[in-house]
């Protein structure tokens, strides 16, 4: 899988180089600028892989800003000219079948349009991490019980706390705008950490301060198991989880491992259930959705899952849990006009879905994954009225 991003990089400044090349640079212009037109891209590329894959098991560990900083910049010169070079073939084939049609055009709008996405990824990789929408939703259901009609949830999810390590302002300002909204209920549905619990250290002086009257609760999600570093000595992965764990505890979280608490709110009640992560091969699947659940049976139930793929591959076809609250697909970090590549990979990736009288909400998420990007869909935090 890491060979193959690093592939997919590699093309993306290759290719568009090598056709800009071909048609503008050859023949076009100095010697000079011939040999200096691949310089970049080479150096880019070299650097990427050398910081990836040489010298450690653990690059995105060690390694993390170095790698981002040269993926950013990746984007920056590769997208652009990707774009460029598609719009400039298209406008070439169309002069191939219509003769009286020129390429010129087409190489305006090519450059438009690569200065266009230019400024999405610098905008998305600067600005777009710390870019926070708060989603107001009302959610209805008739088996709500009455002394919860208006009661409120705030959900956040994904925050991988070591990509933060050098913006701790934006948990700063995370805490400050959940705070804001005065819930009833705080739901974190997993991914605190990207690998290593001791990336959460840093900041759970912060994030103790989230607060609400019926208290935070917390699951966990693939990237809290600490599959994704490779450990020195036999053990070592148990432990990194138990002090995740005990992390999530001492700040003051509700911690649901398989297990669910009641709610109580104006003289009524709902379950509220945990399960650890579930989901799609290769990712974890260590849920236990029927021990979580026992006794819960003909309460209103919502369920935290970190995986929005457990929801069709048992909530629904098993149970009659009412609400599944999810995030893991960060909405591929980038979103136009409602669509998103995750869309490719899940089948609910984002929003509010619906099965009968089942529903699952799909939070995108706060923090990111390997670039420091995101666009479209911004970090989220979600706040739930629920109705009658």
């Amino acid at each position: 899988m890491l060979q193959r991003f690093a592939f997919i990089f590699v093309l993306l400044l290759f290719v568009p180089d090598a056709y800009i090349f071909w048609l503008y640079i050859w023949k076009r212009s100095s010697k000079l600028w011939e040999r200096l037109w691949w310089i970049p891209s080479i150096l880019l590329a070299g650097g990427f892989i050398a910081s990836r894959y040489i010298g450690t098991n653990n690059p995105m560990s060690e390694r993390q800003s170095i790698i981002a900083l040269l993926g950013i910049l990746i984007l920056c010169i590769g997208v652009p000219k990707l774009f460029f070079m598609l719009v400039d073939l298209i406008g070439r084939i169309v002069h191939l079948i219509v003769k009286p049609i020129p390429v010129k055009p087409f190489a305006w709008a090519g450059i438009i349009l690569a200065l266009f996405m230019f400024g999405i990824v610098f905008y998305g990789s600067t600005f777009g991490i710390g870019h926070f929408q708060v989603k107001q939703l009302t959610y209805t259901s008739p088996r709500l019980p009455k002394g919860f009609n208006g009661y409120r949830i705030v959900q956040i999810s994904d925050i991988h706390s070591g990509s933060f390590k050098n913006r701790p302002g934006i948990i700063k300002e995370l805490v400050r705008l959940v705070n804001e909204q005065q819930a009833d209920v705080i739901f974190f549905t997993g991914d605190l950490v990207n690998q290593r619990s001791k990336e959460l250290e840093q900041f759970t002086s912060e994030l103790s301060q989230l607060q609400a009257p019926d208290g935070v609760y917390a699951i966990l999600g693939n990237h809290d198991y600490g599959n994704y570093f490779h450990w020195s000595e036999p053990g070592d992965e148990e432990k990194n989880q138990h002090h995740l764990e005990e992390q999530i505890v001492g700040m003051g979280w509700k911690f649901l491992k398989n297990q669910h608490d009641i709610l109580y709110h104006q003289g009524d009640s709902i379950a509220l259930i945990g399960v650890e992560n579930e989901g799609r091969p290769p990712f974890p699947q260590r849920a236990d959705l029927p021990k979580a659940s026992a006794g819960t049976e003909g309460m209103f139930r919502i369920l935290l899952s970190h995986d929005p793929t457990h929801w069709r591959m048992e909530v629904v076809p098993t149970t009659d849990i009412d609400l599944m609250l999810a995030g893991h697909t960060h909405g591929a970090q980038f979103m136009v006009f409602g669509w998103s590549p995750a869309s490719w990979a899940y089948d609910e990736w984002g929003g509010m879905y619906q099965e009968g009288s089942q529903s699952l909400y799909v939070n995108v998420g706060i923090g990111y994954v390997g670039l420091p990007f995101r666009f479209g869909a911004w970090p989220e935090i979600t706040v739930f009225t629920l109705q009658e």
